[in-house]
């Protein structure tokens, strides 16, 4: 016995011999910090030529090694015997998905296979290519990095490491949790079930303070730099057309597509064509009278004769994803020299939305239910976005009243 051979593995070749029944040839060794068979009876590669010469090949096990893991071992060399002395073992498919059991399959190597197996499977199929590219690929990139950073033993240490890397209760985490599941699936292999639990409700904490929208000074600050940056020939008068409509009609940026503007009694109104689909349904066709800021003139700054006049900017909405656009542009008019006063950097397009909806209720006093329809969503969204805001005034009101009317 070799001095540095370990005692399990002197004991495991040993049993293996025993079940050859002192056949020669075969061997068992650690290389690199895996367990292998190694042994010139066995069959030739796929990618060897028919005529090659007799060699010794090597086998590496699924059991890792060690004195723990000898039995499981000295089973797989046996099974490993067995099948190549009946004919009917095959060397494994260099490229096939490792099984459930092969320690193997959390490596970036195998699981880039595993990524990109996946792609083709559903691409085209089931989601779009930009989806794919701005839903999937970030997440399972995240994966393959974090399984890169060292060896892992299990899938649940795996997966959950990938997904801390997102906030707790964060719609973010919760769509990482259904993208990596959904490779798992595609691998065959089990999920485990503790991992529900980090996967969250997709509802991180809010600002105290509800949804921050623009207030009415904000937006005529910003009007005030797109009309600068037209001046400038920086931005067009059709630019300032899209964010006006955003502002009065409180639209999804996204729905400047399709948009369509009539009046009624010198009201522009709004046809909203575009449907938002999500697992909580479908919102459908609207029309929303503008409900402008104050200060804003009657005409609302001639919004329907500009629409007419100029349009919307055929490159916005053309583009896969105007608020991402518009985002752009907003950036960079929150970076200008102020007018008057200075754009808070956390605002967004989606701020003109919220502004609007708080408008709706502080200002015009519609019922959460004709809200709700006129933003093209459900009233208990409406209330959970918005309800902070909405909700705190008339409470503080009410105590107010109350407390005011008990007094002698």
């Amino acid at each position: 016995m070799a001095k540095d051979r370990p005692r399990w593995l002197a004991e495991l070749s040993s049993g293996f011999r025993r079940h050859r029944q002192g056949r020669s040839g075969w061997f068992v060794e650690v290389n690199r910090d895996r367990l292998r068979v190694v042994s010139a009876a066995l069959p030739q590669r796929p990618d060897e030529a028919p005529d090659a010469p007799p060699k010794r090949r090597a086998v590496t096990l699924a059991t890792p090694p060690g004195p723990a893991t000898a039995a499981a071992a000295l089973q797989e060399c046996c099974a490993l015997f067995d099948a190549v002395m009946a004919g009917e073992w095959r060397w494994p498919d260099a490229a096939a998905i490792p099984g459930p059991d092969d320690e193997r399959r959390l490596t970036p190597a195998t699981l880039r296979r595993l990524v990109e197996q996946l792609r083709v499977s559903i691409e085209g199929e089931k989601v779009s290519e930009r989806t794919w590219k701005r839903m999937y690929a970030p997440v399972l990139e995240k994966l393959i990095q974090v399984a890169g950073e060292r060896s892992w033993s299990a899938d649940r240490e795996l997966v959950e490491a990938t997904l801390r890397r997102w906030p707790a209760n964060s719609r973010a985490r919760q769509m990482a949790h259904d993208r990596i599941r959904r490779l798992w699936r595609e691998a065959g292999w089990e999920w485990p079930a503790q991992l529900v639990e980090l996967r969250g409700n997709g509802r991180a904490a809010k600002a105290p303070d509800g949804v921050r929208g623009f207030t009415d000074s904000e937006l005529g600050e910003l009007r005030a730099r797109i009309e600068r940056s037209i001046q400038r020939s920086k931005l067009t008068p059709s630019d300032l057309v899209a964010w006006d409509c955003l502002i009065a009609f409180g639209l999804r940026p996204a729905e400047l597509q399709g948009l369509e503007i009539t009046t009624q009694k010198g009201v522009p109104v709004a046809k909203v064509s575009r449907e938002k689909r999500s697992s909580k349904g479908a919102s459908g066709t609207r029309n929303v009278p503008a409900v402008a800021p104050e200060g804003w003139p009657e005409d609302f700054h001639s919004l329907w004769k500009r629409w007419k006049e100029y349009g919307l900017p055929p490159s916005l909405v053309a583009y896969w994803s105007p608020g991402e656009k518009m985002a752009q542009q907003l950036s960079r008019l929150q970076r200008q020299q102020p007018v008057g006063i200075s754009l808070d950097p956390e605002l967004t397009p989606y701020s003109c939305r919220h502004a609007f909806a708080l408008r709706l209720a502080q200002k015009i006093g519609l019922h959460v239910r004709e809200a709700a329809d006129l933003m093209g969503h459900s009233p208990a969204v409406h209330l959970s976005t918005y309800g902070r805001r909405l909700d705190s005034p008339k409470l503080v009101s009410s105590v107010i009243e109350r407390v005011t009317a008990r007094q002698p």
